[in-house]
């Protein structure tokens, strides 16, 4: 392998012969893995059903799309209590779009109430400024300041290229929605992404503009605040990484999503909710890891050793190892 950037990487389609053996690449070199460090944040998916639908959506959310199901608030607390006892500092909630769960203020509230840092992400559209939804937000950032936050997502600082992705009319209303949150004093972060094929100095200029027009209190050039985000296809060629990677990329296995997070969903049809790796692959079974975080610290066979990843998909190369990409 050789280091690559995701500006560079081909736009052919994937050879059908890579990510197969979860040991070894098509070339056969040993796949590299990420072991687990610690659960820095688990991530609980609320459901893929979404008031919009996005061109690039990796998980193909729409209002449609029901294929994970509303996760309740009495099994995401049971999460809760177990991650407790893990030191985990963060609560991620995604979706779909988090708001059109009806039980989600509750599981807001009780993470906040276990004391954990808590992050919701969302188009900040009509779901989020209904008048329970936003009065329910408005009480809790009231009563746990500080530790609520909402991650919105404005692909573009353009209304043309955000709504090439999200559809027509949905540049006014996220910006409806993110001028309450600020006018509301909630705390929020911005994500775009980088397919527009500009720098990321120019984009995020051109998002410093959009922010001090509109009096955001968000430092365009801080990382942390607006984050921008390498594109995910899964049917696009893209190196597969191997054990060697990590020294020809300067990177380690820490660095990776999956040594300190873990996502939950619950399918359609289930009788309760499964954890995996992180947030990328929500509907790959093999990357089940068990019912509860204990089982998922201890998955062996298949796509796991003794609790490690084998980055063994697309998205593992693309949005975090090559893409450098993280959801936290």
């Amino acid at each position: 392998m050789t280091a690559a950037s995701p500006a560079s990487l081909s736009s052919e389609l994937l050879n059908a012969g890579k990510f197969r053996d979860p040991d070894r690449t098509l070339k056969g070199e040993a796949r590299a893995r990420v072991p687990f460090d610690r659960l820095e944040t688990l991530w609980i998916n609320t459901g893929s059903l979404c008031n919009i639908t996005c061109v690039n959506c990796y998980i193909e959310s729409s209002p449609s799309n029901d294929r994970l199901a509303y996760i309740t608030a009495k099994e995401v607390e049971a999460l809760l209590d177990e991650a407790k006892g893990l030191g985990t500092r963060e609560i991620g909630f995604t979706g779909g779009e988090p708001f059109l769960n009806r039980e989600l203020s509750r599981m807001l509230e009780a993470s906040l109430e276990r004391g954990f840092e808590v992050l919701v992400l969302t188009n900040a559209m009509q779901p989020m400024l209904r008048s329970r939804p936003s009065a329910e937000l408005l009480d809790l950032n009231a009563r746990f300041p500080g530790r609520l936050s909402l991650r919105v997502s404005l692909d573009h600082y353009t209304a043309a290229l955000h709504e090439t992705e999200r559809g027509a009319n949905t540049w006014d209303k996220t910006i409806e929605g993110i001028d309450w949150l600020s006018r509301n004093g909630l705390r929020f972060t911005i994500a775009g992404r980088t397919c527009w094929g500009e720098s990321e100095a120019a984009s995020r200029a051109g998002y410093a503009a959009l922010i001090a027009s509109r009096g955001w209190r968000i430092d365009a050039a801080n990382p942390g605040e607006l984050v921008l985000f390498p594109e995910m296809d899964g049917r696009r060629d893209v190196p597969e990484i191997t054990t060697a990677c990590w020294g020809i990329l300067h990177k380690s296995p820490n660095d990776m999503m999956c040594s300190t997070a873990r996502m939950v969903v619950k399918r359609r049809g289930a009788s309760g909710p499964v954890v995996l790796p992180c947030t990328l692959l929500p509907y790959e079974p093999q990357f089940e890891m068990g019912a509860t975080l204990a089982e998922a610290a201890r998955a062996d066979g298949g796509m796991f050793e003794d609790g490690a990843i084998k980055l063994c998909h697309p998205h593992c190369a693309k949005f975090c190892v090559l893409g450098g990409g993280s959801c936290s």
